[in-house]
């Protein structure tokens, strides 16, 4: 487990760097190779000790010893060329194993500072290992704090979501277990943790999940730690074989191998590979794949090889076609994708959704929440849960919806109460469960939201599209037993706003805008009396969410990122009833129809499939009355206030008491009339 001094001994490494490395990532292979460095000489040291031969420096590289690099008396300088040609020279050194040669190919002192070296180099000669775990401890904190990759689309998966979807899919000793955008290997690490932990006779429950705090420390805990004593040799040969992947970054390569290496595996199987446009290990298959791929693709896409059964220059569609290609016949994959994946309308998107579908392979789509890669990315993601055996029995999707990881929303990422995780995996696993046994299912709508949808509902939607929340809607609004559903676009004609929010020059009209205050225009967009919807999420990228709609009458402009929604006359609605109705359940009618990964908004189309409780006209003009009466209760009130607040006068504040009980009479009249509530059944 790590240590608070190992963290503390990294933390103060990064504070040296900064100024002269202000890149993570270039912090994480410094601070790697320097590690890697002096844990050779421990070991050559340690073998002296027993009464061996050192291994690792030896003949000419025998002055490059760590030991000597920061003996008493030499210079700044003097360390700053020794350590600069050590870099140079070491992946040239037999004594070395193959890949810790291949850990210092291209190595290199980014800076010739002697004094950052010195305050460097010896605050990792503080680092003392009495065994490799220890250094595999340090080094899964230094990855944790490692930040985004942005410019390829890669943000590091946190532990826990890692370990979540491990869980799920459940490897085995003897499965074939890959990621094809491996980064720093953490689905590897933790399939191989969840192995040795299940095949260890003394393996308990988590206790240091309880103790973390950050987001960034969880699930340190190093594979070692479980004896894995059931596995036989054959069995921990047929792992180190069975764990394998590739990166295109010979970077992230050089620290999979590293990653790897400190947690036992003496060869990993980790390559320098494009799985995208390269397909010389297009025929090797996995039994599961762990993944979560770049999202960003480059500007005029990428030029992937002819072998992609769904022709796409989208690195979202290639990967997840990449991944069901790459599965053997009753394989499982867990990947993480962006919510685009779900709904765009392109050709690609409708293919491979399709092909989920109908070639068996999803059995589970998990919506994770907005802020599971911040403080680097806002982005709503899902974890597809492919399972090759399973889809082939289930005739539905089980969708799950996760709003809380146990980590709060923001960028600290600090731990919250209420993970929803645990609820998830239950669900999950006895939902695998029914499809096995063919026992029955029940939806849950408590602990977290867990649904079926058909296959051919999802099949038969616009666009084949994946969202299990747009057809799960009709189950959101609770309404009365009694009153009838109706769809928005039977009594409804929707309008997208004409005007720039903007750039609107002000005038004479009303510009309705999403904000709370209206602004003005100088001409007219509609006519009569609408409600105003606003088409895009007022919580900024990744979090859908609608702050407020609008009621309007009359000649009004509206802004380009929302929509009007007008009442055919012929119907018995009343489109205040409508405006009241809609504000009351935004959340579950309205907030669900937004979507995408980082842009979220509505398509204003879905808006008419929204099926809304109608009652009769008389109650529609009671709720509209009870509304108006407590609207005017509430300006009275404030009125009162305001005078109290600005006027010392007693004959003034008698008069803001006579206006507080003529607001109080109006609350006691509104709560014995039926309101919005009434035909909501709450």
């Amino acid at each position: 487990m790590l240590d608070a001094e190992t963290k503390r001994r990294i933390d103060t490494c990064r504070d040296i760097l900064v100024g002269k490395v202000p890149d993570p990532k270039s912090q994480v292979e410094q601070i790697t190779v320097a590690l890697i460095y002096k844990f050779m000489d421990d070991m050559d040291l340690e073998a002296e000790e027993m009464g061996g031969n050192p291994t690792f420096f030896t003949g000419e590289y025998e002055k490059f010893r760590w030991s000597k690099l920061v003996a008493p008396g030499v210079t700044g300088q003097d360390m700053l060329n020794t350590y600069s040609e050590a870099l140079t020279k070491m992946v040239e050194n037999d004594g070395l194993p193959a890949l810790f040669r291949q850990i210092f190919r291209n190595a290199y002192l980014p800076y010739r500072d002697p004094e950052t070296l010195r305050s460097f180099l010896r605050e990792i000669n503080g680092f003392i290992y009495d065994h490799s775990e220890r250094l595999g401890d340090a080094f899964e904190y230094l990855l944790s704090v490692l930040g985004s990759q942005g410019d390829a689309g890669q943000f590091r998966t946190p532990r826990h979501i890692i370990d979540f979807m491990v869980e799920i899919i459940d490897p085995q000793k003897n499965e074939v277990i890959l990621d094809p955008a491996c980064g720093t290997a953490g689905f590897l690490i933790s399939a191989y943790k969840h192995i040795l932990k299940m095949n260890s006779s003394d393996a308990g429950p988590d206790e240091h999940i309880d103790e973390v705090n950050d987001v960034t420390e969880l699930g340190l805990e190093h594979p070692q730690r479980f004896s894995g004593d059931l596995l036989s040799s054959e069995d921990r040969r047929a792992l180190a074989n069975n764990i394998t992947g590739y990166d295109i970054s010979p970077d992230m390569v050089r620290l999979s191998l590293v990653n790897l290496y400190l947690h036992g595996f003496a060869s990993p199987k980790v390559q320098e590979y494009d799985t995208l446009t390269n397909d010389a290990l297009w025929n090797d298959t996995a039994d599961v794949i762990l993944a979560n791929p770049p999202f960003m693709t480059p500007k005029g896409g990428i030029k992937p090889h002819t072998r992609f059964q769904v022709q796409s220059k989208r690195s979202e569609v290639l990967f997840l076609d990449y991944i069901i290609e790459h599965l053997n016949p009753n394989g499982r994959a867990a990947v993480v994708v962006p919510e685009g994946v779900s709904f765009v309308g392109q050709s690609a998107y409708k293919q491979l959704r399709t092909k989920l579908i109908q070639d068996c392979y999803l059995v589970a789509d998990v919506t994770l929440p907005h802020g599971v890669f911040k403080p680097y990315a806002s982005v709503k993601t899902h974890i597809l849960i492919i399972d090759r055996s399973l889809a082939k029995h289930a005739s539905d999707v089980l969708f799950v919806e996760i709003e809380n990881d146990g980590f709060s929303q923001t960028d600290t990422r600090e731990r919250v109460d209420g993970s929803q995780l645990p609820a998830a995996k239950s669900a999950l696993k006895r939902y695998f469960s029914s499809l096995l046994k063919g026992t029955e299912w029940q939806d849950i709508r408590d602990e977290v939201t867990a649904y079926r949808v058909h296959k051919k509902e999802l099949l038969g939607g616009r666009n084949f599209h994946l969202l299990g929340r747009w057809h799960d809607l009709p189950n959101r609004i609770t309404h009365k037993v009694g009153i009838d559903l109706m769809k928005l676009g039977d009594f409804c004609s929707i309008k997208k706003g004409l005007s720039p929010n903007m750039a609107t020059p002000p005038g004479e009209y009303v510009l309705v805008v999403p904000a709370e205050a209206r602004k003005s225009s100088d001409h007219w967009d509609f006519e009569g009396e609408a409600v105003c919807v606003p088409l895009v999420s007022s919580a900024g990228h990744g979090k859908a969410d609608i702050k407020r709609l609008h009621y309007e009458n009359g000649k009004f402009a509206l802004a380009n990122t929302m929509c009007a929604l007008f009442v055919d006359p012929k119907h018995k609605v009343r489109p205040r009833y409508i405006h009241l109705l809609l504000e009351a359940t935004k959340e579950q009618a309205l907030v669900p129809l937004m979507c995408g990964a980082t842009n979220v908004t509505m398509d204003s189309e879905q808006l008419a499939e929204l099926l809304l409780p109608i009652p009769s006209i008389g109650l529609q003009d009671e709720i509209i009355e009870t509304h108006l009466i407590r609207s005017k209760a509430a300006d009275l009130v404030r009125s009162a206030e305001t005078i109290l607040d600005n006027s010392l006068d007693k004959g003034v504040h008698e008069v803001a008491k006579r206006i507080s009980s003529e607001a109080g009479n109006l609350l006691t009249s509104a709560e014995k009339r039926r309101d919005i509530s009434t035909v909501l059944g709450i």
